[in-house]
């Protein structure tokens, strides 16, 4: 068996396609094709030529995985969601997860940090409420605690915030508690809030 052509792809610029004996066999990166020395005219067998066909597929979900992460942060557990759902094998999952987490790609920390950052841009809630949403997630409970103690964020503010927005909705002062107490705000919080707009 031998090496006949090397293309690159049209609609994938970032991959080639390797030809075999004339007839289409694999594509691979630029990266993965320079890291196992492919040249045209090279010549292997059958067990070699199944070596690259797995490689291939292993290099193309590295490439896939590369581009979900790259769209915006992403905890480990998204993308081992997004991995089992492409139906990736385990040891090529693992190999992908290692490689995105050694490179920053994949941290659990600074994408805390990100979603918490986010949220807090988007509107006011409380830090009961982004802890559950970190939860969902998946992110470890350490790594909640370490970036919640680091938000500075004033909870009676944001109950503030809130209010202003919803009183209109919530004339009914327990209704209007009622409603701020699912969004994960104190009740000790809730009330000094209130009673503060009453005093006023």
């Amino acid at each position: 068996m031998k090496i006949t052509k090397i293309t690159q792809q049209v609609k994938r610029k970032d991959r080639y396609s390797i030809y075999v004996d004339d007839a289409y066999a694999f594509s691979l990166s630029e990266s993965a094709l320079l890291d196992q020395g492919l040249a045209t005219g090279q010549e292997f067998d059958k067990t070699r030529l199944e070596e690259l066909r797995k490689a291939s597929g292993a290099d193309k979900a590295f490439g896939n995985a590369l581009r979900y992460v790259a769209m915006r942060p992403r905890s480990e557990w998204e993308l081992q969601t997004y991995l089992k759902r492409k139906e990736v094998e385990e040891p090529v999952a693992k190999y992908i997860t290692e490689r995105l987490r050694g490179v920053g790609l994949l941290d659990d920390l600074a994408f805390a940090r990100a979603w918490v950052d986010n949220r807090r841009l988007l509107k006011s809630m409380s830090k009961r409420k982004l802890r559950l949403e970190l939860q969902q997630k998946h992110i470890n409970e350490h790594i909640a605690d370490q970036v919640l103690a680091e938000d500075e964020t004033d909870e009676r503010q944001s109950i503030r915030d809130v209010v202003a927005k919803k009183q209109h909705r919530y004339p009914d002062r327990m209704k209007l508690m009622q409603y701020l107490a699912r969004q994960g705000f104190g009740y000790d919080d809730i009330k000094c809030v209130l009673d503060e707009q009453n005093e006023n």
